[in-house]
């Protein structure tokens, strides 16, 4: 009899024991899931809020190229017209050129901004020829343009919507721990030159 007691004494103890240990390892568990949980959710948030910077970076993209497509054609059609002036086109081609090998949200911003200035400056020299003006060509070319660069105008304004987002995220507490954890980094917004401020839009329906 007494060995059974003692039998089922140790059983209950190591049952005990047992149930002990599952409830330490579930308050463990437990513990690093309320702990982990809020770092995965920010940490997902911002690869989100990235992934919306990059996208928006990305249609910015698009839209100079769209743009960049039409100039070549919109060149040629006032060179028909006015190819003494070499020094506009000069400058069109470079900035082109600068634009195209841009690598990093700063650098498009500063060739956009050259880019715009030298359209800007062919719209004064095409006031100086009536019959460029009147060319069904060029008027189909310059409604694209326009419209191309209303687009262009939208997309910065939706890229710097999302980095402003991203950023302020980072930037909050406890997110900048998490941010600096994963090297989440700050962006840079898309902003014009002071220079570019200065020159007229491209407009050539006037």
């Amino acid at each position: 009899m007494k060995f059974i007691k003692y039998s089922i004494f140790y059983k209950m103890e190591g049952g005990i024991e047992m149930n002990k240990t599952l409830r330490t390892i579930i308050i463990v568990i437990v513990a690093i899931l309320v702990i982990t949980m809020p770092i995965i959710g920010s940490y997902n948030k911002m690869v989100g809020l990235e992934q919306k910077v990059r996208a928006s970076e990305a249609n910015i993209g698009t839209q100079l190229q769209r743009r960049s497509d039409l100039i070549p054609n919109l060149v040629e059609t006032v060179k028909g017209y006015a190819s003494q002036e070499k020094d506009i086109f000069i400058n069109i081609a470079e900035a082109r050129a600068k634009l195209g090998g841009a690598q990093t949200v700063t650098e498009k911003a500063k060739a956009d901004s050259e880019l715009g200035s030298a359209l800007s400056r062919l719209l004064v020299v095409v006031e100086r020829y009536p019959d460029l003006k009147s060319n069904e060509n060029f008027r189909d070319l310059t409604v694209a343009l326009e419209g191309t660069e209303n687009r262009i105008g939208i997309a910065r304004q939706d890229y710097n919507k999302s980095v402003d987002n991203y950023n302020t995220r980072i930037k909050r507490f406890p997110n900048v721990i998490i941010a600096g954890i994963f090297r989440f980094q700050e962006k840079a917004y898309y902003r014009a030159s002071e220079q570019a401020k200065e020159v007229p839009k491209v407009n050539f329906s006037k």
